[in-house]
């Protein structure tokens, strides 16, 4: 099995080479291809890539037009199984969000003892040298593997709109897919293989209500010209309850499976209040939510609304006494795993746009629609190697979680290769910041995933040559 200390000689240079570079997701930084940031981490992740210890193997940088790159690195079978299984991940980056903490920043790696911070290492950098060594961990030993295709794409983190392109390009190249691994998602506990179960969907919209041509001081105005604020805050009791957060719009709104009911339960009964275990509240703060059960279904299946960004809106420092022409608001909702997005979105738009308060210009545009994800019925071959493999790897039993998040690539892949089995993983456990300032990858829980994928692509291998 591979060790941390395999993995600090292998692996460890590459990564924090590539967690220096600042390639943002094209959703933040609109001129991308002129920086060439995500070139540069492209290329750094194939040259690592090339001088990996395998049989037969070749690595690949595709190009389409107008898109961002996307690196495939195919390892031929060294068993006889005929079948092709997917490794995924992403190499670019969220924003650094704020100001990170004393002696921490997102784009100079620093190491705490076995914890790397900087931005995009946990999310996802790590997933190239986890895979590929994952799979040179298998053939040093002599275990055979069956085709891996390892596919790492640079747009995830503004919803993959480039994957379904670059898949299509390379459909004929995957061949008969038949086992997936996304290396791209979370862990409760850093104690076991963590499997995810469902995740959200998401829509973001952009809404901007507009009531003056230009800004008038408030003292001769207010009063008789409408605050573009206050009628936001109409639209917004629209589609939620500000008392309660329930979203008010049915297409948003789906029905929770037993299964996921009663898993929830037993995580609750086991971790306790997992949800807000580690959420930074402020003192007297008072989480949603009656229970630790119902604020695990609140976190992976409620609708939501996180309103993530406004404009119009002066910095306190520099806030005159204007009533401003406009105000504009970013809204970002998490849909049920089951929700149909594009069913939402026009809901969510049709809901905004109708009949504008007092005549408001209330303009409203559809940013991302992306499709949740529900993990289909596990094989039993797959039941049983993801329990040996948690074994194996982290000295226990696998732990099966829904996550809150987005990762539209599996929904696609999905309806692309229906009959594939999937397994949805990752690294973010507790503190691990995703998203957020201090971004932490833990270096023991990247090996221990490395050692479970290997395990699991064995099984598949012997699985698939059983059929």
């Amino acid at each position: 099995m591979l060790t941390l200390a395999d993995f600090e000689r292998d692996a460890l240079a590459a990564l924090l080479a590539y967690g220096e570079i600042p390639c943002l997701s094209p959703m933040y930084d609109a001129t991308w291809a002129e920086n060439g940031h995500l070139e540069a981490a492209v290329e750094l992740l194939a040259d690592w890539a090339r001088l990996r210890r395998l049989a037969n193997f070749d690595v690949a940088v595709h190009r389409l037009a107008g898109r961002t790159p996307l690196l495939a690195i195919t390892v031929e079978a060294t068993g006889a199984s005929a079948g092709t299984a997917i490794l995924y991940g992403h190499l670019d980056k969220q924003p650094p969000l704020g100001d990170w903490s004393e002696g921490l920043s997102p784009f100079s790696p620093t190491r705490v003892g076995d914890r790397l911070f900087a931005r995009g290492l946990a999310d996802d950098g790590y997933s190239t040298f986890s895979a590929l060594l994952a799979l040179e961990s298998l053939e040093a030993a002599g275990t055979p593997h069956s085709r891996v295709v390892v596919l790492i794409e640079a747009s995830e983190e503004s919803g993959s709109p480039d994957l379904d392109a670059y898949l299509e390009e390379l459909r004929e190249h995957l061949g008969d897919v038949r086992f997936m691994v996304c290396l791209d998602s979370g862990a409760l506990t850093y104690d076991r293989l963590w499997v995810t179960t469902s995740l959200r969907g998401i829509v973001n919209v952009a809404v901007t209500v507009g009531v003056l041509s230009r800004g008038q001081h408030s003292g001769a105005v207010s009063g008789v010209a409408p605050s573009s604020f206050r009628l936001l805050r109409q639209l917004l009791e629209r589609v939620e309850d500000s008392r309660t957060g329930d979203i008010l719009i049915d297409e948003l709104i789906a029905e929770i499976p037993d299964a996921h009911v009663e898993a929830a339960r037993a995580t609750a009964e086991e971790f306790g209040d997992v949800t807000v275990a580690d959420l930074p509240l402020l003192d007297g703060v008072a989480p949603m939510g009656a229970s630790a059960t119902e604020r695990i279904l609140r976190s992976t299946w409620y609708p939501t609304l996180s309103v993530v960004g406004m404009g119009g809106v002066p910095e306190p420092e520099i806030a005159g006494n204007v009533l401003r022409p406009f105000t504009s608001a970013v809204l970002s909702f998490r849909l049920p795993p089951t929700t149909n997005s594009a069913d939402a979105a026009r809901a969510i738009v049709s809901t905004l746009a109708a009949d504008a308060p007092e005549g408001a210009a209330v303009d409203v545009e559809l940013i991302q629609a992306a499709d949740g994800w529900m993990a289909p019925p596990l094989e039993p071959w797959l039941d049983d190697a993801l329990s040996e493999a948690s074994r194996v790897a982290f000295g226990r039993e696998a732990g099966f979680t829904g996550e809150g998040g987005s990762i539209p690539f599996l929904a696609s892949l999905a309806s692309r290769f229906p009959e594939a089995a999937f397994v949805a993983t990752g690294v973010l456990g507790p503190d691990s910041n995703a998203h957020g300032i201090d971004e932490m990858l833990d270096l023991p829980t990247a090996v221990a995933v490395t050692n479970a994928v290997s395990h699991l692509l064995a099984s598949f291998a012997a699985a698939d040559e059983g059929r």
